[in-house]
């Protein structure tokens, strides 16, 4: 996993010398970017196998009528029962990306925003797996092997970089349909521009907790619209 990270940051660093220069943005500010994108990635990676391969496992191999036998809140069983905990090791490269973006640019990271990225990325954690538990709580009434979680588990790979070299429909959707912004650009773009984006980083809690509500609500849902395999 490690590995595939490196061999990501190496195509950004290929691409940005050849590529039209990003209208605004520096090389250093990209690797700020995607460094601080790695660390709620790497947090929502110790769990996202559970929801990606919810529906083939829970739902048409049958294991949902033992989740749901047990005294324990049936998505707190799925998200905890397959940890990958070496997906950390994406953490670890993301503090370094991090350091050394920030010695690029000169930027002096004060404690308070040390605190700040660091509860921004529990965030993005949380923000990432409340959405993708609401499209995992789709399979309950659209019951397939792949679902509709790869094309937009792909989408995170856009909020990478800075929303605004996007069109205007491309920045709504990463920012209010699939807030993927929220996780990754928004926190970082406020320590590198707080007068341009640090309003963004009041929002982040809101839309979390909105997200939250939302996947909770529609999992529930999805709970009672559930019929078991017989098996």
């Amino acid at each position: 996993m490690t590995l595939a990270t490196v061999f990501g940051l190496a195509v950004v660093y290929l691409m940005f010398p050849s590529a039209r220069p990003l209208p605004g943005w520096t090389f250093p500010e990209l690797l700020f970017l995607y460094g601080f994108s790695l660390l709620p990635m790497s947090m929502f990676n110790v769990i996202s196998v559970n929801l990606y391969q919810f529906s083939e496992t829970y739902l048409i191999q049958g294991k949902m009528d033992r989740v749901l036998l047990r005294p324990v809140h049936s998505l707190f069983q799925v998200l905890c029962e397959q940890l990958r905990l070496e997906a950390m090791g994406d953490a670890v490269l993301g503090i370094v990306i991090l350091i050394a973006a920030s010695k690029s640019l000169t930027l002096t990271i004060t404690p308070f925003d040390m605190f700040f990225l660091a509860i921004a990325a529990i965030f993005g954690a949380v923000l990432y797996t409340a959405m993708f538990t609401a499209l995992a709580a789709c399979s309950f009434w659209f019951e397939d092997r792949v679902g509709i979680m790869p094309p937009v588990y792909n989408l995170i790979s856009f909020g990478r970089y800075p929303l605004d070299i996007y069109n205007g429909f491309i920045r709504v959707l990463l920012s209010w349909v699939a807030p993927m912004g929220f996780a990754t650009f928004y926190p970082a773009a406020s320590i590198l521009r707080p007068q341009a984006f640090g309003f963004y980083a009041w929002l982040i809690p809101v839309v979390t907790a909105a997200f939250c509500m939302l996947a909770i609500w529609v999992w529930n849902r999805g709970i009672r619209a559930y019929g078991s395999t017989g098996t």
